[in-house]
């Protein structure tokens, strides 16, 4: 089992960058492939970016942030990163880290079992 903890969300200008941090805490990080989802008010959760376990050498994006999010993974510092460039004025939705034992790397929220508390980011005019 694993611990998540999200960070770096806030307030940001429409257009503008943010990046999210998700800290994990337990053994054998690196045996995990990380998913970041988001869910705006009233609707379901949605697959955001997913990455696999050990190197993180294969990532998969949602379409509709492909080419203004990227995700990477420090192994050695137990962290997940989701780094999001040209934010789009839009409901405010909470993003959340989820992880995953094993090497399947997977856009479907209900393959993972460990889950963040969220943290939410909002997008400003």
């Amino acid at each position: 089992q694993v611990q998540l903890v999200e960070s770096g969300g806030g307030l940001v200008q429409a257009g503008g960058s943010l990046r999210l941090s998700c800290a994990a805490s337990g053994r054998s990080f690196s045996s995990y492939a990380m998913g970041w989802f988001r869910q705006d008010p009233g609707k379901e959760r949605e697959f955001v970016a997913a990455i696999n376990w050990r190197s993180g050498d294969s990532i998969q994006y949602a379409e509709s942030v492909k080419g203004r999010f990227t995700s990477s993974r420090d192994n050695t510092k137990n962290t997940v990163i989701l780094q999001m460039y040209s934010l789009k004025l839009e409901v405010t939705p909470i993003y959340f880290c989820a992880a995953r034992l094993g090497s399947i790397l997977t856009v479907r929220d209900v393959e993972y079992g460990n889950w963040g508390q969220g943290t939410q980011v909002t997008v400003s005019s």
